[in-house]
């Protein structure tokens, strides 16, 4: 008798752990299309709501981090994302966006594992995005041998992946290669429009190959069609 009531005890425990994530879970799912509405403070009781349900749960964490960034609360963002990937340390979108996080503090040195572990697991669905971020990261931190080992895989996994194209072609500007330039603008146009950013990219490429018809021809589309652009006011010679 005693045995079956420690049975079910343990079942009942059981039960009511499931409910409670399930419930945070939800709330998680609920905070975060607030956040996308820009509801903030809503959005901000969900996720403390779930975590109040299921503490132990990495996505709440995740997603209180993302929250807290935007709302200029850093130190709690870092808490809440360092507590993500202690529990979970497969969770692929935490670590994804702990590194673009690390990133955008500067921190590149301890955002790069997070960009490994994330790319790494073989069932995350966009690991172009992973590594283009791990990309963009280096190239700020200066080091721009890794910034294009990141964006070449970026486009292993992802051939006409844009954003991963148009890094390139930064890139290989600051490199000093501008035929890889004008090869990575290429295959850009080939699958997005342009902006100001590639246009003038264009241009200063160009101007160091001596083309003057496709200098003409990125001045022209600069020109029409962002013509109030720090781009084209610059070209104009306006402040």
């Amino acid at each position: 008798m005693l045995t079956a009531a420690l049975t079910a005890a343990c079942g009942s425990a059981n039960v009511r752990d499931e409910e409670a994530r399930s419930a945070a879970q939800y709330n998680v799912e609920l905070g975060l299309q607030y956040m996308q509405e820009g509801m903030n403070q809503v959005a901000m009781e969900k996720f403390r709501k779930a975590l109040r349900q299921d503490p132990s749960l990495a996505a709440a964490h995740n997603a209180i981090a993302v929250l807290y960034e935007s709302l200029g609360e850093i130190d709690q963002a870092d808490h809440h994302f360092q507590r993500a990937v202690r529990l979970d340390s497969k969770d692929s979108r935490a670590h994804n966006n702990y590194g673009a996080f690390l990133c955008r503090q500067d921190r590149w040195e301890d955002a790069e594992p997070h960009f490994v572990a994330a790319a790494s697991d073989p069932l995350y669905e966009t690991p172009e995005m992973v590594y283009t971020n791990a990309g963009i990261c280096a190239q700020r931190a200066g080091d721009l041998d890794k910034a294009e080992i990141y964006l070449r895989k970026a486009l292993e996994a992802a051939p006409e992946y844009p954003v991963a194209l148009r890094r390139m072609a930064q890139v290989s500007m600051e490199q000093g290669n501008y035929l890889k330039v004008r090869a990575y603008l290429q295959r850009y146009q080939a699958v997005a429009r342009h902006t100001p950013q590639t246009l003038m990219l264009g241009i200063r490429a160009e101007e160091q190959l001596g083309d003057r018809n496709a200098v003409s021809s990125y001045r022209l589309l600069l020109k029409n069609n962002f013509p109030d652009s720090p781009e084209a006011r610059e070209l104009s010679g306006q402040p």
